[in-house]
């Protein structure tokens, strides 16, 4: 992990060669899991993930087994071209509907993202030690801060470096398999269909990425 921050720091840093074939990518259906970090090594949050990368939908549930206390639990469904999300309680039967004013989230590249380089984490010389990736970077929209991205070359997200003026976290991407498993939980649940929509409270932002700011 430290070496993941190291890395995708020194790479923001530093001036690059910009090529102009580099074109952003964007992921395919995902199903994994995924860890929010503070660059202070607070677990923001830890779970299941289901993407959805033609429909533009993602479900996140965190903590469900995680062990400890100081992270969130969230149940997630965000709908990126409807821009709204839902948060689920299904414990309680009951939801919030909500609008997205900011649709970036971590597992696809914006399409204005900058590209920077392409490295080889680890020994690209020695099967199964190493994996390159190219690392992309750019403004967070809406929001005042900018990211740094590292993807492999079949555009699977490993990690996304945010920072914030308020909060710096890394999101890292375990165990994917390109594929949506479960269909149903990019499905709106029953009871958040007759949910109406919520007043947005002014100078908020809502978006995926504002839940662990």
């Amino acid at each position: 992990m430290y070496a993941a921050i190291t890395l995708c720091v020194f790479m923001c840093l530093t001036a690059t060669t910009h090529a102009d074939h580099h074109q952003p990518c964007h992921a395919p259906n995902m199903t994994g899991f995924m860890s929010v970090i503070s660059l202070k090594g607070d677990v923001k949050a830890f779970g299941a993930f289901t993407y959805d990368s033609m429909g533009k939908k993602l479900r996140f549930r965190s903590n469900e087994s995680y062990p400890t206390n100081t992270s969130l639990g969230l149940d997630l469904l965000m709908l990126f071209d409807e821009g709204i999300f839902y948060e689920i309680d299904s414990k309680n039967q009951s939801c919030e509907k909500k609008t997205l004013q900011c649709t970036q989230h971590p597992l696809d590249i914006p399409d204005d993202a900058t590209f920077m380089s392409t490295v080889n984490s680890g020994s690209p010389s020695i099967e199964g030690e190493g994996i390159k990736v190219s690392v992309w970077r750019g403004a967070m929209a809406d929001m005042k801060g900018h990211y740094c991205m590292s993807v492999t070359m079949g555009c699977l997200p490993v990690y996304t470096m945010y920072f914030h003026e308020s909060s710096s976290f890394i999101v890292s991407l375990t165990e994917v398999e390109i594929e949506i498993k479960d269909p149903d939980l990019l499905a709106v649940p029953s009871c958040c269909l007759a949910q109406p929509l919520e007043e947005t409270p002014e100078g908020t932002v809502n978006s995926f990425l504002n839940e662990f700011m």
